[in-house]
């Protein structure tokens, strides 16, 4: 976990679950994440038991040029990785799994831009399961937000341990949203590798973390 945003929303959802798997989804607090709900959002299953936007915020929408709400979550992901992203995601909703993503976006014109999102799960009863979740760019091209993001390909994959991560995260210089400027999401030390790991198919998995076909 490399990034400004990602840090920030992991640290506020692990003080609200205080050691539980996840927080209620009546426990989130817009106010409390104000600097960083632009790049925010919720998934929710649909009736088809897909994943489906709830809620996207404002820049993240201006990225892929369009409102997301009410869109499937996998549709924005190149063919080939919509069946594992799927099932992360019903991984987030069904186990409370926390999933980091690293993935190239491609923009109408074929220009590349690279992305972290980290997908958190949120209590909201059997019935109603929901991830909350943050897409930060590694660094913000001039054209980003003109030229709509309309295809990604996964880079690597972790299933975050949350007690583990919150250990690794306590060496590092703390970051707490009320501090948060927009400007300063873009990036924290750049999108660099996450750790070592080993090639399946064109993904990368992390070691420490659970392998997804």
């Amino acid at each position: 976990m490399n990034l400004n945003g990602s840090i920030a929303l992991f640290q506020y959802w692990n003080r609200l679950r205080a050691g539980r798997p996840a927080p209620r989804r009546t426990e989130v607090e817009p106010a409390d994440i104000k600097a960083l709900l632009a790049d925010t959002f919720i998934l929710e299953k649909d009736t088809r038991g897909e994943a489906v936007f709830r809620l996207a915020g404002t820049r993240l929408c201006a990225t892929h040029g369009r409102e997301l709400k009410g869109f499937s979550f996998p549709s924005l992901w190149r063919e080939k990785d919509q069946r594992l992203v799927s099932r992360l995601i019903h991984g987030v909703f069904d186990q409370r799994s926390v999933v980091l993503i690293t993935y190239e976006g491609i923009s109408r014109s074929g220009r590349p831009c690279k992305f972290e999102l980290l997908a958190l799960p949120l209590d909201g009863g059997v019935e109603h399961p929901r991830c909350l979740g943050i897409v930060s760019v590694a660094e913000r091209p001039f054209w980003l937000g003109s030229d709509p993001i309309v295809d990604a390909l996964i880079e690597s994959i972790r299933i975050v341990d949350p007690d583990k991560e919150m250990a690794a995260l306590a060496s590092r210089t703390a970051i707490t949203p009320p501090s948060l400027a927009p400007t300063d999401l873009d990036r924290r030390d750049g999108l660099g590798p996450l750790g070592r790991g080993r090639k399946v198919r064109h993904l990368v998995v992390l070691e420490g973390g659970r392998e997804e076909e």
